[in-house]
């Protein structure tokens, strides 16, 4: 049995526990929800000190030229590339990922809409567990277009090559599943649909950060995913969008703003996107926020995927193994696959009680979050949590099933 000096033991031999000290993590609080929005680096209050009171305040519109505005969602998507496997001028960090999901989608109907041999492809297939936000996108879209497009879901990975056929446009897939952890075989699964005459787009909302990704070896055609997650670029950071080079010709999207045009200060009445990857842009990037990114960045610039993945999976590990054995006698479902290569970075579990059960958790100190139906989930991130962490939440989760501390009539919050 594990124990917790076992943990402590661990943590002492951590070849990543140094960078716990680059976060700013309240005492006497365990963050297992760093899967859906990422803990603080410390330096981001400073670089926002600086972007609000010298590059603003001083500086004004001068910035723009000076500190380098103009330039930043290339420039922070050059040092994200490295971390999905993408290349130089590949990625920039823009907009929302809903926002940037309906520009890879719009692009790849494009794509096929416009080459002969896949025009009267109508059909964009994704799963019905797939994050909700992605589904409407894609119906937003496909309504909107009203040539018979549509979109088909699909229950299980199981169904996939049944479902994508002569009729599919686009899959469009997470790459790891919010809700259960779940993680599709990136190669695979593109190989899948390209056999069948389609593209494919992944996000990586829950996969960048916090699984090694490898886009262009593993044949995807367009992504998009977050920074607030695992990359810690602060809430409501601006998302990114990755387009390979061999589609950045091809791409084209309906947001044609300024910032994608081939020379905005011309002011020229008529678009002309501009080459690469900044066809992806739309319009005026919300500077301060970008800067925040950067500093989530500088702490993944000090390590590797490699041991970072190595972290995760030990972490998930322990925590299922404790789960299993300190709260066996409770109605616990465990729904994230116990296989490496199918797990992210989070352990989902089950309980008929679950809201009422997280809630009590956070209230002593363990900050998870829950989603239905009945879904407690817990996410691992390896730069800031430890191995005695995971022992203490289990610990505290342990103590309130047993005691049942936790109120079922307990009134929902807005956010869960």
């Amino acid at each position: 049995m594990t124990t917790r000096n076992d943990c402590l033991g661990r943590d002492a031999h951590d070849p990543l526990a140094a960078l716990r000290d680059q976060f700013d993590l309240p005492d006497r609080v365990i963050y297992l929800d760093g899967n859906s929005l990422g803990a603080r680096p410390k330096a981001a209050l400073a670089r926002a000190q600086h972007v609000i009171a010298q590059e603003w305040g001083h500086d004004l519109i001068r910035s723009w030229n000076s500190a380098g505005w103009f330039d930043l969602p290339k420039r922070l998507g050059n040092r994200l590339a490295p971390l999905i496997g993408g290349m130089e001028d590949e990625v920039v960090v823009t907009d929302t990922t809903s926002v940037n999901l309906f520009k890879a989608l719009a692009a790849a109907l494009h794509m096929q809409a416009t080459d002969p041999a896949r025009s009267g492809r109508r059909v964009i297939v994704t799963e019905r567990s797939n994050f909700p936000t992605d589904i409407y996108m894609a119906q937003g879209l496909s309504g909107w277009l009203e040539r018979g497009y549509s979109v088909k879901l699909v229950d299980s990975t199981d169904e996939l090559p049944a479902a994508v056929g002569a009729d599919t446009a686009v899959v469009m897939l997470t790459h790891v599943n919010y809700r259960t952890g779940y993680q599709h075989d990136m190669r695979a699964t593109s190989a899948l649909a390209h056999a069948a005459g389609a593209l494919i787009v992944w996000d990586l909302a829950h996969s960048a950060g916090a699984v090694p990704l490898d886009l262009n070896a593993d044949g995807a055609d367009l992504a998009v995913g977050c920074t607030y997650k695992y990359l810690n670029g602060g809430p409501g950071a601006p998302a990114f969008i990755w387009v390979p080079r061999k589609h950045q010709q091809r791409f084209r999207q309906p947001l044609s703003g300024w910032w994608g045009h081939a020379a905005p200060f011309a002011m020229a009445p008529d678009f002309a996107p501009t080459d690469g990857i900044g066809r992806a842009l739309c319009g005026t990037q919300p500077v301060v926020s970008l800067a925040m990114v950067e500093c989530g960045l500088d702490v993944f610039g000090q390590t590797s995927m490699a041991a970072i993945r190595a972290k995760s999976l030990a972490l998930t590990d322990l925590f299922i193994e404790l789960v299993e054995q300190r709260c066996a006698d409770h109605p616990l479902g465990l729904v994230t696959p116990r296989e490496h290569a199918r797990r992210g970075s989070q352990v989902s579990f089950t309980h008929p009680h679950g809201y009422a059960v997280m809630s009590a958790l956070i209230a002593r100190g363990v900050i998870g979050d829950y989603r239905e139906p009945a879904i407690m989930r817990f996410g691992f991130t390896p730069l800031y949590t430890s191995y005695a962490d995971v022992w203490d939440a289990v610990e505290i989760l342990r103590d309130i099933l047993d005691r049942k501390d936790y109120n079922v009539d307990a009134k929902r919050d807005a956010v869960t």
